[in-house]
């Protein structure tokens, strides 16, 4: 006996062995039952989810000695045709290959005789959307009235193409993608049939690997298959198909969050000299953060993460936060779109390894607006000078008051006037200049933080603001040390440190430096 594919040996016969398909299977037989036939029938959905079989179970229940029934017999002479393919009333046409109004005007003169036998002559036209515009016109007036015997099943993986003058006149079904749960399961039921050994973690992965697609899962079984010698084993697979486990991804991750960068790199080439793609690594690394970020936020579903909850390194959950896993996440899926137009995509994941191990110390703008608003409170709630000699004064809540007559200041990130680090300059060399009184405190005035609301603030100004919040924070820090600790010009005489002081001390971690004046 020839060779039969998987996919085509367990394509179902019956609505009820239509999986993942329950909504149409259910609506379909309803309509069998009460007799109300549609004249066309339009599928839609992604590619093998069950277009096709719905369209030939439901021709078969059209034309069953005992229909018509929603459940065909299978043991007929008509069911028999219909599964050999051999039915004279019951024509598939590739819409990919008879796209021309020639092919159309062929259909619309074959409907005019009846059927050779059964009741019902069925066309079943896949890919339909790869018909021409004079195709679809030319078939406008026999879908919306053809004979009584005549059904139309179109089937498509892009609905969008399809005129709305043709989808109007058809009734739609929206196939929907298999969850991964079901698949695994007909792979399982697959393999007891068959009478072959496999892994649950194995047939998982290939379920997974489907992304949806029923056949995409029998396609890589079969693959799976010929090199398992009757025993699907996930170590196996890793082996043959030069994949990314779940034990390497742990590694990895565990040597960046311990920043242990010589580590990460000798992992990175020993994947990489095993055979596994530089494209492989990121998006399965990529996959792998996303899934911490899952179970950060309670979500322990297996079919979402990927794996069990448990075989994910509790040392990496554990050292990152929510927002540190999101931007791990950003920089691989960064990376995956512009490593196919690098010059030296093992470079560039060496770096990604770089930045995944200072994972820890990145600050978000939120974070960084935050520390600098506690600065500023601990500071006495001060403000940031906008301009040369004018300091504004900062509402009860520590925040800058309105600005009415002109659009608020741009903060450029490339040193210019308008820069933090400009106007941290203006702020020092003012307090430099300014002669203090023997015996008179000085009032400092921090910069202000920016607000993490600041549109006019980009990415490529973090740093320039850390500098500068850090930096303005020190030298008031350093400046009110010196006042308390000298208010009359008097030196190395120690003085108890005032709270506003040690708040900042806090928040920064910061040490009081002595500092000498000339």
């Amino acid at each position: 006996m020839p060779y039969e594919v998987t996919a085509t040996k367990r394509r179902p016969k019956t609505f009820d062995e239509l999986a993942g398909q329950e909504f149409v299977a259910a609506t379909l037989k309803n309509s069998l039952e009460s007799g109300k036939i549609a004249h066309a029938y339009l599928f839609s959905g992604p590619r093998g989810c069950g277009k096709t079989s719905a369209a030939r179970i439901l021709a078969r229940a059209l034309r069953c000695e005992k229909g018509p029934t929603a459940n065909p017999c299978g043991t007929c002479a008509q069911c028999q045709e219909i599964s050999r393919g051999a039915s004279m009333d019951v024509l598939e046409i590739d819409g990919a290959t008879n796209t021309g109004v020639n092919d159309a005007r062929q259909i619309k003169e074959e409907v005019l005789f009846p059927p050779s036998s059964g009741r019902y002559k069925v066309y079943i036209i896949d890919e339909v959307h790869m018909l021409s515009n004079s195709a679809f016109n030319a078939l406008l007036k026999t879908i919306e009235e053809p004979p009584p015997n005549v059904v139309f099943i179109f089937a498509t993986t892009e609905l969008q193409k399809v005129p709305a003058t043709i989808r109007s006149r058809c009734q739609q079904f929206n196939f929907r993608l298999i969850s991964v749960e079901t698949i695994t399961a007909l792979l399982r039921n697959a393999c007891n049939e068959m009478g072959i050994q496999a892994e649950d973690e194995a047939l998982f992965w290939i379920a997974r690997e489907s992304t949806g697609s029923c056949r995409d899962a029998y396609t890589l079984f079969d693959q799976v298959l010929s090199f398992s010698d009757g025993n699907i084993r996930t170590a196996l697979i890793r082996q043959k198909l030069g994949l990314v486990g779940l034990d390497k991804l742990n590694e990895f991750a565990e040597a960046c969050a311990a920043a242990n960068l010589g580590l990460s790199l000798s992992l990175i080439d020993d994947l990489l000299s095993s055979g596994v793609a530089a494209e492989t690594f990121i998006a399965d690394l990529a996959g792998y953060y996303h899934s911490l970020l899952l179970l950060k936020a309670g979500v322990t579903r297996e079919a979402l993460l990927g794996y069990p909850p448990s075989r994910f390194s509790n040392v990496v959950l554990e050292k990152y936060d929510a927002i540190r896993l999101e931007r791990a996440g950003e920089l691989l899926y960064v990376l995956y779109r512009d490593v196919r137009y690098s010059v030296s995509p093992r470079f560039e994941l060496e770096t990604l390894a770089s930045k995944l191990c200072w994972l820890e110390k990145w600050i978000s703008p939120p974070e960084l607006a935050d520390a600098a608003a506690q600065a500023r409170k601990a500071l006495g709630g001060t403000s940031r000078p906008l301009s040369d000699g004018d300091s504004p004064e900062t509402t009860d809540t520590g925040e800058f008051p309105r600005q009415t007559s002109s659009p608020p200041e741009t903060v450029d990130a490339s040193g210019g006037a308008g820069s933090l680090a400009a106007q941290f300059n203006r702020y020092m060399a003012e307090k430099t200049n300014t002669r203090q009184v023997p015996g008179e405190r000085r009032q400092t005035a921090a910069p202000a933080p920016v607000s993490a609301s600041d549109t006019s603030i980009g990415d490529a100004s973090i740093g320039d603001a850390n500098i500068a919040v850090a930096s303005t924070a020190d030298a008031c820090i350093a400046d009110a040390c010196a006042a308390d600790a000298n208010p009359a010009g008097a030196s190395n005489q120690e003085t108890e440190v005032d709270p506003a002081v040690q708040k900042v001390l806090e928040v920064f971690q910061g040490t009081i430096v002595e500092e000498s004046r000339k």
